[in-house]
């Protein structure tokens, strides 16, 4: 199944979080958080603003991003649990170490 957001919405899968602490112990399931990271799947075209024009997302697929506890909606296609939510609910696109050392 091939799945295509529609206006500014984007398919993430949430990126699993470390199961062993830094110390080494190791997590339970049951005490885990869900993590709050995850990488873009599939993004929309974008929104529309106040003159109809299409505003492109600043996100594109591939992007590791950061949102919300609570943001989305959870959704399982082929098997796989996946969110959908606005771009505006994402907080901000994890860059790779490599290309922050370059800029700076």
């Amino acid at each position: 199944m091939h799945f295509r957001p529609l206006h500014d919405r984007v398919l993430v899968r949430r990126i699993d979080a470390e199961e062993r602490t830094a110390g080494g112990i190791i997590i339970p399931d049951t005490a885990k958080e869900k993590p709050q990271e995850g990488e873009v799947i599939a993004a929309g075209p974008g929104g529309r603003n106040e003159q109809g024009q299409l505003v492109p997302l600043d996100v594109k697929v591939g992007d590791r991003v950061l949102f919300g506890k609570w943001s989305g909606t959870e959704v399982k296609i082929d098997g796989k649990e996946l969110l959908i939510m606005k771009e505006s609910d994402l907080l901000g696109v994890v860059e790779k170490a490599a290309a922050t050392k370059k800029a700076a």
